[in-house]
């Protein structure tokens, strides 16, 4: 079955550019064709602080991978290009701890799919609380409606509460 996954690519450390880019060649080799890339974006880190921002894209992939073995391959090209994801991922009051990565692959959706399982949640779960994933998006799928918001994503990026600053990014 061939389907459509939109995925948001993001990087802090090293290269970001370079590894953006490599991410996007790895992933059209082992994932499935890119048909839409947005421009990259700078965005400061959301939820952490680091010395560097990020600079994020969003592609859409035409694939014939399941949403689960996408991820499987989305996690070992991050861990390919240097990503280590540390085993602490929660802190005592049990919030996500975010930190710093040289590459970070995250599927947003996958068609239409709702998924809630220990491996994956579809869409992405926190995608719309995020200008830095809504900007990117928007660029290639202003109209593209979320399947449980029932919201396209312009929508939810004008409704968004999250203040942090998102700019196109120039190569400096």
């Amino acid at each position: 079955m061939r389907g459509s996954s939109f995925i948001l690519l993001g990087s802090n450390i090293g290269n970001r550019e370079k590894l953006l880019n490599d991410a996007i060649v790895m992933i059209e080799l082992r994932c499935g064709k890119v048909i839409l890339k947005s421009s990259l974006y700078e965005s400061e880190p959301w939820g952490f602080n680091a010395e560097q921002n990020f600079i994020n894209q969003a592609i859409c992939i035409e694939t014939d991978l399941s949403a689960h073995d996408l991820l499987k391959e989305l996690l070992d090209i991050e861990l390919k290009l240097g990503r280590k994801r540390s085993t602490d991922t929660t802190n005592i009051s049990n919030d996500k701890v975010y930190e710093s990565r040289p590459i970070d692959l995250d599927i947003i959706y996958y068609g239409n799919m709702i998924n809630n399982d220990e491996v994956l949640e579809l869409p992405h779960p926190r995608m719309h609380l995020r200008k830095f994933v809504l900007y990117p998006l928007c660029e290639i799928a202003p109209d593209y409606i979320h399947p449980v918001l029932n919201k396209t994503n312009r929508e939810l990026r004008d409704i968004c509460r999250d203040f942090s600053e998102v700019k196109l990014y120039e190569d400096k």
